[in-house]
């Protein structure tokens, strides 16, 4: 069941990101309300596009989001792998993404105003690592 979910989740989400599926919901649209005055602008009229956008909203939110998540697990996994082969990488940043959002913010200002000064901002690493430790 979770490897056809998998197949069927990353498939719609593909299908839905292409511009052929763009055209498709544009023509569906236009399609519903050129049938407007044939159907009186009712309130069924108006109920059948309200309730197939909620539906399909509602479905896909679940689709891309499995996908997403995926993506981003198998993205970490990935770069986790890089920084365990590297020699001089850090090994404290494997894992960092379970981490708050306060925590990691630090670590990316401080990464980001170290970069280029080589050793010189020695203290900063050790101010990474010990946030890095709270976790």
């Amino acid at each position: 069941m979770d490897r056809l979910f998998t197949i069927v989740a990353s498939r719609t989400a593909f299908a839905a990101g292409q511009p052929a599926a763009f055209m498709v919901a544009v023509l569906i649209i236009v399609g519903w309300g050129i049938s407007g005055p044939v159907f009186g602008w009712s309130d069924t009229w108006q109920l059948v596009v309200n309730t197939g956008t909620t539906i399909a909203t509602f479905l896909m939110v679940f689709l891309i989001q499995n996908s997403q998540n995926r993506d981003a697990a198998a993205m970490q996994a990935k770069l986790d792998e890089l920084i365990r082969a590297v020699h001089n990488a850090r090994n404290e940043f494997v894992g960092i993404e379970h981490l708050t959002d306060h925590e990691i913010e630090a670590i990316r200002r401080a990464l980001e105003e170290s970069v280029g000064t080589d050793h010189a901002h020695h203290g900063q690493h050790q101010s990474i690592a010990r946030l890095l430790k709270r976790r």
